[in-house]
């Protein structure tokens, strides 16, 4: 089995930013990615509410922000599938490859005019491609470094720089093609997008990459092969049959199906807790690792529940409710999209240097995580203040979303870049790429539980939703920010 510290010593350790090469490959790689998702997704709300004269689908405001929720829930769910493949099959590098094909797929078939129906097939092929995909090239990112490596939280916060980069620019180029125009141009563009992350990395990986990636952590063995395989195929023979029996007969609504979604949401974390804590494969320190991600995990998915908001509700506020012709400008509701990777653009690379200024000194990972939600909830809170001062029947001023979308970037520098460090750091052996899938069902889980909260969204409740979620934010990152030195301890000698 190839170690850690050969993988390391493989790759070229300098060569981008002071990082090693790899993390070019990666950083594009995903730039592509996410152009491709984030474009068709600040496109894809307005796509289903749209009535069909002006090129949508015509289904419900309601319905269509709930599918919007399970849509994200079931993309980063699948990320379980793509950690297992990867640390059972094909190793990392491989299951991105194949992730990125089905993701092109998916945008190829919704840049044809279709129905309800190929909305649906185009989001299985997303949903399984990212699932293979995104958890899989985090992982490889973990790869380039050794454990305590200064640099670690730097290179991760750099790489979240290339994943908003290519989210800033696919709500703009994306959107106003898309809703300027015509949605499936809008759908063809993503594809093309994905077409280029999965060029970039077939051409730099060799060079640049090394052996990271190329491990298969806990291999099936032979005689596992059949029993696994011949689970799958049962499976997948009971899903199609239940399919084939319920839609049919009315059984499995849109409503029945998103209840499911939202309670698996919850369940499958919990099962892969007790799954990693109570195999043989963890060891004692690795329990106590395990125990330690557990309220940052918890932490995680309330900060996602508000962020991945700004997809669903905020996108919706400012298709209705914000003035889009504002200081000269005809502004696209799409275009707003773009601001959480905008700001993260500019803070990003704030935030990576502050890391490593501040050393042994910086926060604790419990602590960022606090500050995190607080920012997060401060982020819906001033939400409030338009509504309360105006009312809801006037439109309000672009800058109330500006402003909210600025503060959930802060939470979101706290948390996301050091959550996935603290996920390749806190991970037991055996498990590595499957608890990265574990750090990504945090937004599943968050979106399932959206999936349940936008039903409650109208302007009649603007007030009260936004209030509500906002202040349980605040008052858990105080809860964790307490916490802070019982959850450091728990996480043994990981460094920060």
């Amino acid at each position: 089995m190839i170690t850690k510290e050969q993988i390391v010593q493989s790759l070229p350790q300098k060569g981008f930013f002071g990082h090693p090469k790899g993390l070019f490959t990666l950083f594009f790689t995903e730039f592509w990615e996410r152009f491709s998702y984030y474009g068709m997704r600040a496109i894809l709300l307005y796509y289903m509410y749209y009535e069909v004269s002006k090129g949508g689908l015509g289904i419900d405001e309601a319905t269509a922000a709930s599918i919007m929720a399970i849509y994200g829930s079931l993309v980063y769910m699948s990320g379980t599938i793509g950690g297992w493949i990867a640390d059972r099959l094909l190793g990392t590098s491989k299951t991105v490859f194949y992730g990125g094909i089905l993701i092109m797929l998916g945008h190829i078939v919704l840049s044809f005019p279709g129905n309800i129906e190929a909305l649906f097939i185009s989001m299985t092929l997303i949903v399984l491609g990212t699932g293979l995909l995104k958890p899989n090239v985090s992982s490889v990112v973990g790869d380039l470094y050794a454990d305590n490596d200064a640099r670690r939280d730097s290179g991760f916060s750099i790489f979240y720089m290339g994943i908003n980069l290519g989210g800033f620019l696919a709500p703009i180029i994306v959107g106003t093609l898309g809703q300027g125009y015509n949605f499936h141009l809008g759908f063809a563009l993503a594809a093309i997008g994905m077409f280029f992350g999965l060029l970039t990395f077939v051409l730099t990986k060799k060079k640049n990459l090394g052996l990271a990636g190329t491990q298969v952590p806990n291999p099936l063995q032979p005689e596992e092969r059949k029993k696994v395989f011949t689970i799958f195929g049962i499976g997948a023979l009971v899903i199609i049959a239940f399919l084939a029996v319920t839609i049919p007969a009315g059984l499995l609504t849109i409503n029945s199906f998103t209840m499911i979604v939202s309670i698996l949401g919850i369940v499958i974390p919990a099962c892969y807790f007790i799954f990693m804590y109570r195999s043989p494969k963890t060891t004692e320190v690795e329990r106590s690792r395990v125990i330690a991600y557990i309220p940052l995990f918890i932490a995680a998915v309330v900060f996602w529940a508000i962020q991945e908001q700004g997809a669903i509700i905020l996108a919706t506020y400012a298709d209705k409710r914000t003035q889009l012709s504002y200081a000269g400008l005809e502004l696209q509701s799409s275009w707003f999209q773009s601001l959480n990777p905008l700001f993260i653009i500019f803070l990003a690379p704030v935030f990576a240097w502050f890391w490593v200024k501040l050393g042994k000194r910086q926060p604790s990972t419990p602590s960022k995580f606090a500050f995190g939600l607080i920012f997060g909830g401060l982020s819906f809170l001033v939400m409030i203040i338009p509504a309360y001062v105006n009312g809801t029947e006037s439109l309000v001023s672009p800058l109330w979303l500006v402003l909210s979308f600025f503060l959930v970037v802060i939470g979101e520098l706290c948390l996301s870049p050091v959550g996935l460090s603290a996920t390749t750091k806190l991970a037991p052996a055996a498990f590595s790429a499957q608890t990265m899938s574990l750090w990504f069902l945090t937004s599943a889980a968050a979106q399932a539980i959206n999936a349940q909260l936008v039903k409650y969204y109208t302007v009649e409740t603007e007030i009260v939703y936004f209030g509500i979620i906002g202040m349980i934010s605040i008052i858990l990152g105080l809860i964790l920010f307490f916490m802070a030195p019982m959850i450091k301890r728990l996480m043994k000698d990981v460094l920060y």
